[in-house]
């Protein structure tokens, strides 16, 4: 470098000043965003920038940089920019036609790989039936690690089953994995029974989602989040239709927000239909999972190992 010139734009400048840049303007969580954007630019992993710390940007790479960062500035969530999120350390597709999956889901899947283990043998559910499906995290999950189910997958949005079928075929289960439109169950065969069934609906209370921050409230889809004035609209509709659909001795799984948990689980003790429901929490001590076994005829015993005893939805 000669007298008067600027110093290269390395990896580790730009970071630096990206983070800076993102932080003075508000942005949240700046250093993983600085992170995540370029590493997408430069098509490596975050591990690669810090091992390629002193590589100068192309022009054309620091540009590609710019645009990202611009429509970060803008509050757009990084998964929608780069088109992609994490979950259960498998890759899938997002659009801002869907929720971004949260890690908190992945308690759903916990909680029906733990039924299915404690199940008789032979006697694993062989259908699963995923309402909203969204991204298809839930359906596509279950159907890689319970290799002998079929899924069905049902949401409301058809730009949201778009993806949905695309993260299907990323991970090798369109096969076993039936992608349905329709308004929660109301497009199944009055027949269909399933052995799981299981949910992540819209849960928060209108209120709280107008004071939702930019990047989820202007990006991320109402449909999928905005529940009615106490945020349990969608529940309420979803609990009489799930009744009729459980197979005796089946498991349903709910995902609920803050402060509903109990509630919905007292909704579901009322029906006498399910054996005591049980309630798993967040990792902030939050009920986050509502499960409940359908209880057969004769027996009244849940199928479940002590993870799920009942707890107060708040804990101190």
């Amino acid at each position: 470098m000669t007298a008067g010139q600027s110093p290269p734009w390395t990896i580790i400048r730009v970071l630096r000043w990206a983070q800076n840049y993102l932080q003075h303007q508000g942005i949240s969580e700046p250093r993983a965003s600085a992170a995540v954007l370029l590493a997408h630019c430069l098509r490596c992993t975050r591990l690669d920038l810090y091992l390629r710390y002193d590589q100068p940007l192309s022009p054309g790479e620091l540009d590609c940089y710019k645009r990202l960062l611009r429509r970060r500035l803008a509050h757009e969530p990084t998964q929608y920019i780069t088109g992609h999120q994490e979950f259960w350390s498998l890759d899938f597709l997002v659009s801002p036609a869907v929720l971004i999956p949260r890690p908190e889901t992945e308690l759903i899947i916990e909680a029906v790989l733990r039924y299915v283990a404690h199940l008789p043998e032979g006697a694993a559910g062989r259908r699963i039936l995923d309402v909203g499906t969204g991204s298809g995290v839930l359906a596509v999950v279950l159907a890689k690690e319970l290799a002998q189910v079929q899924v069905v997958a049902l949401d409301y949005a058809d730009a949201a089953l778009m993806v949905a079928r695309e993260n299907c075929r990323r991970h090798g289960v369109q096969d076993r994995v039936t992608l349905i439109q329709g308004d929660l169950l109301a497009p199944l065969a009055w027949r269909s029974a399933f052995d799981v069934i299981v949910s992540n609906p819209p849960y928060v209370p209108t209120w709280e989602w107008e004071q939702l921050p930019p990047e989820i409230k202007d990006h991320e889809p109402r449909l999928a989040l905005d529940g009615g004035p106490d945020g349990l609209r969608a529940i309420r509709l979803l609990l009489p239709q799930v009744q009729d659909r459980l197979k005796p001795g089946g498991l349903l799984a709910l995902e609920v927000g803050k402060g509903q948990a109990a509630v919905v689980a007292r909704w579901l003790e009322e029906t006498s239909a399910y054996d005591p429901p049980r309630i798993l929490p967040d990792y902030q001590r939050v009920g986050r999972v509502v499960t409940a076994v359908r209880r057969p005829a004769g027996n009244n015993s849940a199928l479940v190992d002590d993870r799920f005893l009942p707890i107060p939805d708040e804990l101190p």
